[in-house]
């Protein structure tokens, strides 16, 4: 059975993955107000005004990452409906992190319950994916794969999914050449799964410069049209993350 969340795990997640740059501004924020107090006039009630636009600015932040990842009912995945038949093998496929293998187990019971970590230290070098993979254990079973090869049969799989994952992989062709094989093990009445924050207005007030390490839903679109995908279904559990459900469109491969 999944353990239980804890209340700020996901906020304290982000913390601790990225404490650099939260040590960073607050050093900051301790040199402007030192230097407020030093500087007279107007440049003084400059600096101040910084350093409290970026104080506000990262409580923001930690406020509404709250809300996402502890608040709204992300981890439930009760926002995802229930399944009616039973589901022989299911497919869920990280980039280093997984906190949803055993919640996607517990929820749906598969015949079969598979982890495959693409996580690759060449070319995956964000700090937080490392810091990730030393505090929280892999999954049991868990394979490490390569992404342009995912190592089961084709037409194999009932459900695949990808949560807060598919945007680690920066080069465009090598996302095209996964979601073909995304689309080579999916079964045709299957469905994939993919959990993004997309590159908008949302996520640029919460992340501001930050919010370009996810893509535009565009792009997602392009990605899934080439790769043969018919998007069904759009979710969002909150509006900062969207979730496209996926199936096979057979008239096309």
């Amino acid at each position: 059975m999944a353990p239980a969340r804890k209340p700020f795990q996901g906020t304290l997640n982000i913390l601790r993955f990225n404490w650099q740059f939260y040590l960073a501004a607050v050093i900051v924020i301790l040199a402007g107000i030192i230097a407020s107090v030093i500087m007279e006039g107007i440049m003084a009630g400059v600096v101040l005004t910084f350093v409290l636009i970026l104080l506000i600015s990262i409580l923001i932040s930690i406020i509404v990452s709250w809300y996402i990842y502890d608040g709204s009912g992300l981890y439930t995945l009760n926002w995802l409906g229930t399944e009616s038949k039973p589901i022989k093998k299911i497919l869920n496929i990280h980039a280093g992190f997984d906190e949803t293998s055993e919640l996607i187990q517990k929820k749906y019971k598969p015949d079969q319950m598979m982890a495959f970590d693409f996580y690759n230290k060449e070319k995956h070098t964000e700090i937080s994916i490392r810091r990730a993979r030393k505090l929280y254990p892999p999954y049991p079973g868990t394979i490490s794969i390569v992404t342009n090869h995912i190592p089961v049969e084709d037409e194999e799989i009932d459900k695949i999914f990808l949560i807060f994952s598919v945007h680690e992989i920066r080069d465009k062709k090598e996302r095209d050449i996964f979601f073909s094989e995304l689309y080579r093990v999916l079964r045709p009445c299957g469905e994939l799964i993919i959990t993004e924050h997309l590159r908008d207005l949302p996520n640029f007030i919460v992340y501001t410069i930050g919010f370009f390490h996810f893509f535009p839903r565009k792009l997602w679109l392009r990605h899934f049209n080439r790769a043969g995908f018919n998007l069904k279904k759009e979710v969002q559990v909150n509006p900062f993350i969207s979730t496209f459900l996926l199936s096979r469109n057979e008239t096309t491969n």
